[in-house]
């Protein structure tokens, strides 16, 4: 089993900034996975289905960005999966928007999710699909935390569908070809490789 989870924070406040960009690269996958409905567990927005010739667990934790790991801890321990076999989707300042990269392992970089996961599993080596949303520019007057909690611009939100399928296309090559085939073509910033194949025959959805 693989375990995606996207990081963001709940509530309709952030729906649609750039923080929660790990919640909006999930929900397209939740679409293509057939995963259905969301069920509540683990303190978080879960479902499970069988995608590529894979099981997946597919999780929102809805706990607020700097406590996330608590519901990560939670579902890897119900699967007793190791971190190898969990994949974080995050937003990343060090990106310029929509840019892409696949990393195994690492340090949070100053990210709450990232620093609450590491702390609740006792180690780094989860998986990181890294969604770039760039820095605040320079004429920006308020503060990074302010930056990551606004929306993205209009000029950004013509450009975000094209760029969240390219993302979920990355969680494709993941789940079908494993992470470090994965790593090979998505860290080339090639973005015509990254096409979101559909399930297949074998996909059906288990909302428990």
């Amino acid at each position: 089993m693989i375990l995606v989870v996207g990081l963001g924070n709940p509530g309709g406040r952030y729906e649609t900034t750039r923080h929660n960009a790990g919640f909006l690269v999930l929900d397209r996958l939740w679409e293509l996975a057939h995963a259905g409905g969301h069920a509540r567990r683990f303190e978080g927005e879960f479902s499970q289905a069988n995608w590529l010739g894979q099981r997946i667990a597919l999780l929102k934790p809805m706990t607020f960005m700097n406590l996330s790991g608590r519901s990560v801890r939670r579902a890897a321990g119900f699967f007793q999966l190791p971190p190898e076999s969990i994949l974080v989707v995050h937003d990343e300042l060090d990106l310029p928007f929509g840019e892409l990269r696949l990393k195994q392992g690492g340090g949070d970089a100053g990210h709450q999710g990232l620093g609450s996961i590491i702390a609740e599993l006792g180690g780094a080596g989860f998986g990181r699909l890294r969604f770039g949303i760039g820095h605040p520019p320079a004429d920006f007057g308020g503060t990074v935390s302010d930056f990551v909690l606004e929306a993205f611009t209009p000029t950004e939100r013509e450009e975000l569908d094209a760029r969240l399928e390219r993302a979920v296309g990355a969680i494709t090559l993941v789940v079908r070809d494993g992470m470090a085939a994965a790593m090979n073509v998505v860290n080339q910033r090639n973005p015509s490789l990254l096409q979101a194949d559909a399930p297949g025959a074998d996909a059906h959805k288990e909302n428990t």
